[in-house]
């Protein structure tokens, strides 16, 4: 067996050569195959007139849990992309709240939603084809953190964002103290 080798890069980062020869080439194999059944996700939710061509797949122990695309125009409902429809999907059918040992691949770099439901349900790796860029480019405005700056090419945000202030900002931040017993999570 070939020992790993350690490789150390300009900017300081170290990473490690797999020992196992040709472990690049089958994981970018299982990648491509994971991300075309995205993609054929993403194709069929735009086919079925479900919503914009985005598609993702959830995968445990090489199997896949789960595939959806967009259902923001089927289900009437802006947070229905498909990353978080996958995500919740998983979630029902392997009966918990972290998908710590599972992966997700989407059609797309996911938007900031996406990202943070991605996030939150502690999937351990995410694999993305297109570029967001791909998405705006076509007229996508997803891509909050653009619009929340005013710096988005296609659109700027008219929300107004504040805290509340005197008493609502108190009894909403009570509630965290009030409950913590109840929420031993981590």
């Amino acid at each position: 067996m070939e020992e790993a080798q350690v490789v150390e890069s300009k900017d300081g980062t170290i990473s490690v050569a797999s020992a196992f020869a040709g472990h690049h080439e089958a994981v970018q194999d299982r990648d491509h195959k994971f991300l075309s059944k995205a993609v054929e996700e993403a194709y069929c939710g735009v086919e079925c007139g479900h919503g914009g061509p985005f598609g993702a797949v959830v995968v445990r122990n090489d199997e896949i849990v789960v595939g959806c695309h967009n259902m923001v125009l089927k289900d009437t409902d802006p947070t229905a992309h498909a990353e978080v429809t996958a995500i919740r999907e998983a979630c029902k059918k392997l009966g918990k709240i972290e998908l710590d040992d599972c992966e997700i691949y989407a059609s797309c770099e996911p938007c900031p939603m996406c990202f943070g439901a991605i996030h939150l349900s502690r999937i351990k790796r995410l694999v993305y084809g297109a570029k967001a860029e791909a998405a705006i480019a076509i007229g996508f405005d997803d891509f909050i953190a653009d619009a929340l700056r005013g710096t988005g090419f296609y659109q700027k945000a008219h929300l107004e964002i504040k805290q509340a202030d005197g008493n609502g900002a108190i009894i909403a931040e009570q509630i965290f103290e009030k409950t913590k017993e109840k929420f031993q999570m981590y």
